[in-house]
């Protein structure tokens, strides 16, 4: 599984021209299903997407965006995981999202619909997550740090309880 993470200070779904869920500022989460995911891949990403740090820490420093592309210039969807198996594993990650954060305050899309997203970034911080990637990449200070941050508890940021 993969997920895409952006700091949103609003952001929208819309389908066929309908409204179909917005947020306020908080977390714009574009969640995909790999063909050999399972729940266990689930529960996992839900782990680390709810305890993402993605807010300015107590000294204010925030976050660098650096990218990484593959060669080609062609999207290739071999990696998706197709039909009802995809569709039963995303809505257990966003009813799991749902049972460990606010029900309410979490929101949805239409899976496999063609919909326009709107946002507005908050930083821009923007971070890809992956349960299992497929590559390994080089350790250094930042990945030891960013690992241990993800094993503390989960706190909600002040500002998104108002």
């Amino acid at each position: 599984m993969k997920a895409i993470l952006q700091r949103v200070a609003s952001a929208s779904v819309t389908v066929d021209a309908q409204l179909i869920s917005s947020i306020g500022k908080g977390i714009l989460v574009f969640a995909a299903v790999a063909p050999d995911d399972t729940a266990k891949e689930i529960e996992s990403m839900v782990t680390k997407v709810l305890r993402m740090k993605m807010w300015p820490d107590e000294q204010g420093a925030t976050f660098t965006l650096l990218a990484s592309t593959k060669k080609g210039s062609k999207p290739d969807f071999h990696g998706a995981a197709g039909g009802e198996k995809a569709r039963e594993l995303y809505d257990h990650f966003v009813e799991k999202v749902r049972d460990m954060y606010e029900r309410e305050k979490v929101k949805d899309g239409v899976f496999q619909a063609m919909m326009q997203v709107n946002l507005q970034n908050d930083g821009p911080v923007t971070l890809e997550i992956q349960t299992n990637p497929t590559t390994t990449r080089p350790k250094s200070n930042r990945t030891s740090e960013v690992k241990e941050e993800t094993k503390s508890e989960f706190q909600i940021p002040a500002e998104l309880l108002e």
